[in-house]
């Protein structure tokens, strides 16, 4: 008697490949958590606070005091011609923004730790709510901007119309640097200690206390090296109109920022997609 051999059909599983492999559709799914992190951030930042938002107002309100006294009334750094108060915190709007949202998505992996070894989610949504969470303190601190240049009479050009794409590149920028540190702190610790001093260095690296300007035009590419100078000085350009317009072309550094921007970003997700399987085993 013959047997009749039916024919199974046969499923194979294969790792993606590519760009398939970072399942950035992931994030789209979860978006919802994205927002409920990201509010859980915002209350829990000014929860049982003395001051609550006002600390988002004195932070670039002093530095911008003390780079008053310091660079804009002793040193006499050049300006253009524009009030340095206005000068210094056009770029410490974008610096500030940057600075803050670099800490929190470098650290929110182990500040989370309970919630990554108990459910599963995209891990990545973690930094991104704390990128994204930086945007009220940005809101806030722009209406004093606005009154400032309300009190020094300038007014803005329709450069201002760019500042969302300048704040996204801000955002990408610490969304990439945050991936990158966010994933190594996981492993090595220090980092949370390390990221302080990082960001320190790099204020001073970054055209926020003095222009570009100040640089000679032959080593000018090598500040244009740092993404923050291309956003720094795109803030100004839009912010402060005509006045900055006829003293400076930010093109050059907006072009070079958005490279290496991106180069930063696209390496960090993947970087990160590849040691996130380890995230709950290590934290």
């Amino acid at each position: 008697m013959e047997i009749e051999q039916t024919h199974v059909p046969v499923t194979y599983l294969k790792p993606p490949k590519g760009l398939a492999s970072l399942n950035l559709r992931d994030l789209w799914e979860y978006r919802e958590l994205i927002y409920f992190l990201t509010w859980r951030d915002v209350k829990v930042r000014y929860k049982q606070t003395l001051l609550g938002f006002t600390w988002v107002v004195l932070q670039p309100l002093i530095n911008m005091v003390v780079f008053t006294i310091l660079f804009g009334e002793l040193l006499k750094v050049p300006t253009g011609g524009i009030p340095y108060p206005i000068f210094s915190f056009a770029a410490l709007l974008p610096w500030t923004y940057f600075a803050t949202s670099l800490t929190r998505s470098s650290t929110t992996l182990v500040g989370s730790a309970n919630l990554i070894s108990k459910v599963y989610f995209p891990r990545m949504v973690i930094p991104i709510s704390g990128v994204i969470s930086g945007f009220i303190d940005f809101g806030i601190s722009f209406v004093i901007l606005i009154v400032m240049m309300l009190i020094y009479k300038i007014i803005p050009s329709w450069n201002l119309l760019l500042l969302p794409i300048l704040l996204l590149l801000a955002m990408l920028t610490a969304l990439g640097f945050g991936l990158w540190l966010s994933a190594l702190n996981v492993r090595f610790r220090d980092i949370n200690h390390l990221v302080p001093f990082i960001i320190e260095i790099w204020k001073y690296a970054t055209p926020v206390i003095y222009g570009s300007t100040l640089i000679p035009e032959k080593y000018r590419f090598i500040l244009g090296l740092n993404p923050l100078t291309g956003v720094v000085e795109g803030f100004r350009w839009a912010i402060l109109g005509g006045k900055y317009v006829d003293t400076f072309n930010p093109g050059p550094l907006f072009v070079i920022s958005i490279a290496i921007t991106f180069v930063v970003l696209i390496s960090g997700i993947i970087f990160f997609r590849n040691t996130e399987r380890t995230f709950a085993d290590i934290i």
